[in-house]
């Protein structure tokens, strides 16, 4: 075989020096490989050029194999984005622009999404068209900044008014050493945005509250909120259920995370159905208090941005109405079933405006 890896060689390398096209040097490599199967399959055992060449035709036959899926995923992303092309800017109006139209090199960085069938091309641009909020930019908020990022949501925004801490570094990994002493969102949006220029991050130094919260939420299709204060848990749920809006909540407490998609306005609960009240002081101590493992909240926050897709495309089925609660410290995940509270205050006042009117 090595043999004939050398004639390949000299083949390529000739018709490269000779100025011949790529094509015209792949065929090339075509007839060599068909002479050396047919020597394979035509002449007998123990003939000197069958030695030559391989011994048995098996292990060239195993070879084309895996060149032919090769040619054709490449042939599949050749389809793929022809497709998606046939929907950018017509020629002659390349000055206009459009949402949902993609560069060559989005196609090529979002190719792997494109050719899940549950997310495609239609997926993809509904991601470049979406406009997600995240509640803050620490444990939670990092890993699900970098993958919505990564996975080319349009628009980001991110409100947190903490600062980079030498403490935070052992879990936000968004963060580096050089940005403590910088605002989180500003450091996250560098993070993001040398990730994916593509993406538009809104980055808000300031904390969540009620005077701002309503306007915030309404230039948002979608709401992740991994802060670790009730105060700022509750005032997400209330704004998200009066708009409508999906929310997604992460938790974290030493080894254990949770995960839910409060979603009142397609038959979910929202998140004060499943916690009526902010437990009492000392029961539920923050990770500076307990601690936690460093990689839980990437684990954590690389679901909710999961849900996010989800959500966002249509694929698969979104944890609305169930909880995941995953044990680090045993490897164990389970589900649990959340149904909404006929009396909570929240949900179930838009429910009785909605059947009243």
């Amino acid at each position: 075989m090595l043999l004939v890896f050398i004639i390949a060689a000299a083949l390529w390398g000739a018709g490269w020096a000779f100025g011949t096209s790529r094509r015209a040097r792949l065929n090339t490599l075509g007839v060599l490989f068909g002479v050396v199967l047919m020597i394979q399959l035509v002449l007998p055992d123990g003939h000197p050029l069958r030695e030559a060449t391989g011994q048995s035709p098996a292990l060239w036959l195993i070879l084309a194999g895996f060149a032919g899926l090769i040619i054709l995923y490449r042939q599949g992303l050749a389809v793929l984005r022809s497709r998606a092309a046939a929907n950018e800017i017509p020629a002659g109006n390349a000055g206009l622009s459009r949402p949902g139209a993609f560069s060559e090199a989005e196609l090529d960085r979002y190719a792997r999404h494109i050719v899940l069938r549950e997310i495609g091309g239609p997926g993809q641009k509904s991601l470049k068209t979406a406009r997600v909020l995240v509640i803050g930019a620490g444990g939670l908020g990092a890993p699900a900044l970098q993958y919505l990022a990564a996975a080319g949501v349009g628009t980001i925004g991110v409100i947190d008014h903490d600062t980079v801490e030498n403490a935070n570094l052992q879990r936000q990994v968004i963060h580096r050493d050089a940005d403590i002493g910088v605002p989180k969102v500003f450091s996250a949006k560098a993070a993001m945005e040398a990730q994916n220029p593509s993406v538009i991050v809104r980055p808000y130094n300031r904390r969540l509250t009620e005077e701002i919260a309503s306007d915030l939420f309404d230039d948002y299709d979608l709401i992740l909120d991994g802060t670790d204060n009730f105060e700022t848990r509750y005032l997400a749920n209330r704004v998200a259920v009066a708009q409508g809006k999906p929310l997604i909540s992460g938790a974290l407490a030493q080894w254990e995370g949770q995960l839910s998609v409060f979603d009142p306005a397609h038959g979910g609960p929202c998140y004060q159905c499943i916690f009526p009240e902010a437990p009492a002081e000392g029961l539920a101590p923050s990770c500076a208090e307990a601690g936690v493992v460093g990689p839980l909240p990437g684990v954590v926050g690389s679901m909710m941005a999961v849900e996010a897709i989800k959500l966002l495309t249509g694929a698969g089925t979104v944890l609305r109405g169930e909880m995941l609660i995953y044990d680090a410290l045993y490897g164990e995940s389970r589900k649990i079933t959340l149904k909404q509270r006929a009396d909570c205050p929240i949900c179930g006042a838009s429910r009785a405006e909605r059947h009243a009117s």
